[in-house]
């Protein structure tokens, strides 16, 4: 039996996913609103421990930690969890400095615990149909691609109490691209063996009268070792609807182009003999379901319901999975540390006229004259 606590209540997004799984039992719950934290527990059912402090949770009998707090705490919390002896997930970002990102990758080596990172949006069946499109050959050698998380936020910038929200400095207390991942981690499925080296990040300034120093929407532009770029637009200070998951990608033999709102479609096109290259059509995705991972293909309606159409389902099966095998995911401590580095550095680019700015390359033993910013 693996036992799982989790830190903020936020984490329910995997209860589902995590109630799927035989042999896995959420036991633990840890929230500092003592009224949320009953209510939770009674959610969650069963003999779930409760308790307010982090650390007293992390000395009750669990095996990992699902850290679903705010995002100034996911380090902190994430380096006393594998102190403790817990795997740990995290939700994004990885975490709020440079500094915080270097420590999390020197404690996952330290103490040799599995630690996954919760970017839910890769496990959407649309991203993993594709990844595999792609490594299918059909859009041929991939070069170029989009993602936008466009959510306007302005209700959370103060709790209901009516205290100042953590939102208000973490988030949009700062300039640059502060939540880059919902975006960079699906496109970077269509990249294999990539990594981001490179990254300017522009913005039109501040169009609104909030009060917060967070831009009016940014966009970074990424280029990967091999010359390969990722637009990559984050606003969640301007007047719009929600469009949290739009994606666009480019490659030699054709394209992809997600819904840009929910009455759209999914849509890919392809160079062939019906279509030559200057008279190429659209298709629905659709038409290529048999594309479709198996596990998605085949996902019963209880996994489909944990949460983006069974991503956060397929999220948890992975992150026990690593925890039965003893063996680093897929989603690692490298790959959060190198999309969140992303965010934290387009602050500087943005400050400076969109500088060009180096990204890290986060990877076992990473030297220390390697720990520092280029500028």
């Amino acid at each position: 039996m693996i036992k799982i606590g989790i830190a903020g209540t936020r984490g329910l997004s995997t209860l589902m996913g995590l109630n799927a799984i035989d042999d896995v039992k959420v036991t633990a719950m840890c929230d500092l609103d003592e009224g949320h934290l009953n209510e939770t527990a009674e959610k969650i059912g069963g003999n779930v421990a409760k308790f307010r402090i982090f650390d007293d949770m992390l000395e009750s009998d669990i095996d990992a930690v699902i850290i679903a707090t705010p995002m100034q705490c996911h380090v902190p919390q994430a380096i006393a969890a594998l102190e403790a002896g817990k795997h740990v997930m995290s939700e994004v970002t990885a975490g709020v400095s440079m500094d915080e990102l270097y420590w999390l990758c020197e404690c996952v080596e330290k103490y040799n615990k599995v630690y996954m990172y919760a970017e839910n949006y890769i496990y959407d069946p649309r991203v993993q149909q594709i990844r595999k499109m792609v490594e299918e050959g059909l859009f041929g050698d991939t070069y170029y691609a989009e993602g936008m998380y466009l959510h306007n936020i302005g209700n959370l910038f103060k709790y209901p109490n009516g205290k100042t929200s953590w939102r208000s400095y973490w988030q949009c207390g700062v300039r640059g691209n502060f939540y880059p991942t919902h975006s960079i981690g699906p496109v970077m499925q269509w990249f294999p063996n990539e990594r981001i080296k490179e990254i300017s990040t522009f913005s039109p300034g501040i169009r609104n009268d909030i009060g917060l120093k967070q831009d009016s929407g940014t966009t970074t532009m990424c280029r990967t070792e091999t010359g390969k770029l990722l637009n990559i637009r984050v606003d969640c200070m301007s007047p719009r609807p929600h469009n949290m998951d739009y994606y666009y990608l480019q490659g030699t033999k054709g394209c992809f182009y997600s819904k840009a709102h929910k009455d759209d479609i999914d849509r890919v096109s392809f160079i062939c003999e019906e279509s030559p290259i200057y008279d190429m059509k659209w298709k629905k995705l659709e038409e290529y379901n048999s594309y479709l991972p198996d596990r998605y293909a085949n996902a019963t309606e209880e996994q489909k319901k944990s949460g983006h159409n069974g991503g956060d389902f397929f999220i948890v099966e992975d992150f026990i999975k690593a925890i039965r095998n003893n063996q680093a995911p897929e989603l690692d401590v490298y790959k959060a540390c190198e999309w969140t580095a992303v965010g934290l550095l387009s602050g500087i680019s943005v400050a400076n006229n969109g500088r060009t700015i180096e990204i890290p390359n986060f990877r076992k033993n990473m030297p220390v004259e390697e720990k520092i910013i280029k500028i």
